[in-house]
């Protein structure tokens, strides 16, 4: 009991200093959406191309959940969600391991493996004070309460966080095809009353006028992106590699499309398997930074349950994918500016190599469920 207490202190201070010297002056993107919620509070205008690379890019339902923010000063906001996203790391390690069908290893072994994996991701998300972390918070406990059969609350859980991040509607077709309809009944009614949440403070006419404004920024402001060596999309990918004015955004479109194809085929493969949710929102967890345009790297944490799937049931896994799995996972979590120095870190992000080793990280997934373990 004292070596546990002794722990946490020794975290708790850990993470004080390195919010002190390294951390409370950055976090830039909470500095969005803190001035975001402070907009809403206002009932002011939210997408302003004045902002440059900042501009706000949530849905406007976002900003008014953020709204609270604007009564609290930056600095101690910033030190309250640095505090608030390290709790969301452990818990969401912690939930990832109550998510697996079947324990095939040490939970401390798992757990300790996934956090080695992940820990670059997850110290670029503190450092830049984004919500990644709370998203992948929010689906991985709405894995793990529809494997208790809690479905009406695992719908809500996914319609906050389309608000959180608008790429989590990726997962309503998914719950179309499962057994039970709950979740997407609930994940249905839950996004129309949150979109709807801004029409409160801005009418209806300002909300529709808000909508659109967001899809206009979305739109207008990702082809900027691509280019940026911590893109790891799949457009990204194809762009870096054979230029701007190639087929690279059809050759994204093609393999976004086979991709989505073998998330349908492991579906379609559930068969008798009971437990099958895990393996399947998962891949297509690791699916999302491939296929958003705003693929950043440290996106790559919401996959912190695939990863963790992987890992537990690797031995079930074909001799050389098993092999690659393992090295891609490693290539990944070590891939480093300060383990590979300014060059060859440059050329690695700028080849887009790490989606590549993601790639092989989504096969094995694919595999899993053709092998039957999960």
């Amino acid at each position: 009991m004292r070596t546990r207490v002794l722990l946490g202190v020794l975290a708790l201070v850990s993470l004080v200093a390195v919010f002190t010297t390294r951390v409370s002056s950055k976090m830039p993107d909470f500095e969005v959406y803190w001035t975001a919620g402070t907009r809403a509070a206002a009932g002011a205008p939210l997408y302003r191309e004045e902002d440059g690379h900042f501009q706000f890019k949530y849905l406007p339902a976002f900003a008014v959940i953020a709204a609270p923010l604007a009564a609290v000063p930056l600095a101690a906001a910033k030190g309250a969600w640095f505090a608030v996203s390290a709790a969301l790391m452990v818990t969401v390690l912690g939930l990832s391991l109550q998510a697996m069908p079947t324990l095939r290893r040490s939970p401390v072994l798992l757990v300790v493996l996934t956090f080695m994996a992940m820990a670059k991701f997850y110290a670029h998300e503190l450092v830049l004070g984004q919500v990644n972390l709370l998203f992948a918070t929010l689906v991985v406990l709405a894995i793990v309460w529809m494997r208790r059969g809690r479905e009406a609350g695992a719908g809500l859980l996914l319609a906050l966080a389309v608000i959180v991040k608008p790429y989590a509607v990726i997962f309503a077709p998914w719950l179309a095809t499962r057994r039970h309809r709950g979740a997407l009944l609930t994940m249905t009614a839950g996004l129309v009353a949150l979109l709807l949440l801004p029409a409160a403070r801005y009418g209806w006419d300002g909300n529709l006028l808000l909508l659109e404004n967001w899809w206009r920024t979305v739109t207008e402001t990702t082809a900027p992106n691509l280019m940026n060596p911590d893109n790891v999309s799949l457009s990204a990918m194809y762009m870096k590699w054979l230029g701007p004015e190639s087929p690279a955004p059809v050759l994204a479109a093609a393999t976004g499309g086979i991709l989505l194809i073998l998330a349908a085929i492991v579906m379609m493969g559930r068969g008798l398997l009971t437990t099958t949710d895990t393996l399947e929102a998962s891949l297509l967890l690791l699916l999302i930074p491939l296929l958003s345009p705003q693929g950043w790297d440290y996106v790559f944490l919401i996959a912190t349950p695939a990863v963790m799937l992987l890992i537990n049931e690797m031995a079930a896994l074909p001799g050389g994918l098993r092999y690659a799995t393992i090295a891609s996972i490693a290539i990944v979590a070590l891939s480093i500016f300060d383990i590979m120095g300014r060059e060859r870190y440059a050329a690695f992000m700028g080849l887009s190599l790490v989606t590549v080793f993601v790639l092989v990280e989504y096969a094995a997934l694919v595999a899993l469920r053709f092998r039957r373990a999960a």
